[in-house]
C-alpha cells in the first residue's frame, strides 16, 4: 500500500483535501492538484512526513493536466489512482444565465476529468489502477437552478461508465462517487448569472455530510474496487432510485426543495 500513488485534483479544500488528509493516513504516497498553491502547500506541511507532490493545475487547461500527470510519474515512477475531484458550481436560471458561465462548467467539470484521465490512462492500465469522477446527485437527477452543473456531472457520468466498458478486460477499475449534499466551497464559489461568484451558501453546511465522512466513504469504496457510490440515504440512494420508476414525482421533489433555498432564482 505504501507503494501506491494518488493523484487528487481540486484538493485546495472540501472533499478534495479530506481525500488527500484520508489517503496520506493510509500510507498512500500523493500528488495534489488545484489553482490555489498556498493551501495546497499547508496541506504538503500538516500531512508530513507523507511523501506528497504540490502541483499548482487549471484543470480546464489542457497543458497543465499532462504536467500534473508527468509531474507525478516523474516523481514517484507510477500512478495508481486518479481522482478527479475539482469542479465548479452554479446558480441562476437558464434563461438569465451568461453562456459562458455553462462554457465555464464543462471545461472544468468534464473536459478537465477527460484531460486528466486521458494523460493518467497509459500510468493506470500499466498498475491496474483506478480512475474516481466525484459527481453529485446532480449527475443523476435535473437540479434546477444549476443546468450547467447537472450537465457537466451527466457528462461525466456518461464519460466513465463508457471507459469502464472499454477497459473491462485490461483491469481498470473506475468509480464514480456521488455525494449527496457535503459541506464544502462549492456552494460559496458557484457562478452566478453574470459569472460572479455567489459568494455566501444558501443552504445550511451544519446538517450536511463532513467532508472528512464523505473522503473515508469514497476511500473505502476504491480500495473495494466498486463500480458506483452514492452517499446520503433521502437526497442520495432514495432520490435516484424513485427517479428511475416516478421520474415526475422526483422532478417535482427537486423543483419544491431547491426552491425553498434563501433568495432562490425560481419560486
Amino acid at each position: 500500500m505504501k507503494e501506491e500513488v494518488v493523484v487528487i485534483t481540486g484538493a485546495s479544500s472540501g472533499i478534495g483535501r479530506a481525500l488527500a488528509c484520508e489517503f496520506a493516513a493510509r500510507g498512500y504516497k500523493l500528488a495534489v492538484a488545484a489553482r490555489r498553491i498556498d493551501l495546497l502547500e499547508k496541506i504538503r506541511e500538516d500531512l508530513a512526513p507523507a511523501q506528497i507532490l504540490v502541483q499548482r493545475t487549471d484543470v480546464s487547461r489542457e497543458d497543465e493536466c499532462r504536467q500534473l500527470i508527468m509531474a507525478a510519474a516523474e516523481r514517484f515512477g507510477r500512478i495508481d489512482i486518479l481522482v478527479n475531484n475539482a469542479g465548479i458550481s452554479m446558480r441562476a436560471l437558464f434563461e438569465d444565465v451568461d453562456l459562458d458561465v455553462l462554457r465555464k462548467l464543462m471545461d472544468v467539470n468534464f473536459w478537465g476529468t477527460v484531460y486528466c484521465t486521458r494523460y493518467a490512462l497509459p500510468w493506470l492500465l500499466q498498475t491496474k489502477g483506478s480512475v474516481v469522477g466525484i459527481i453529485s446527485i446532480a449527475g443523476y437527477i435535473g437540479l434546477p437552478g444549476r443546468t450547467g452543473y447537472a450537465a457537466s456531472k451527466f457528462a461525466i457520468r456518461g464519460f466513465l461508465d463508457t471507459l469502464r466498458i472499454e477497459n473491462m478486460k485490461k483491469g481498470l477499475h473506475v468509480l464514480v462517487a456521488a455525494p449527496g449534499f457535503t459541506a464544502s466551497e462549492v456552494r460559496k464559489t458557484a457562478l452566478t448569472a453574470s459569472g460572479a461568484p455567489q459568494g455566501e451558501t444558501p443552504r445550511n453546511e451544519a446538517k450536511m455530510m463532513s467532508a472528512e465522512q464523505c473522503a473515508r466513504r469514497i476511500v473505502h469504496a476504491v480500495q473495494k474496487r466498486k463500480r458506483q457510490l452514492i452517499l446520503t440515504f433521502a437526497e442520495g440512494k432514495l432520490s435516484v432510485f424513485l427517479s428511475k420508476f416516478f421520474p415526475g414525482l422526483i422532478d417535482r421533489l427537486a423543483f419544491n426543495h431547491m426552491a425553498k433555498e434563501p433568495d432562490s432564482p425560481f419560486k
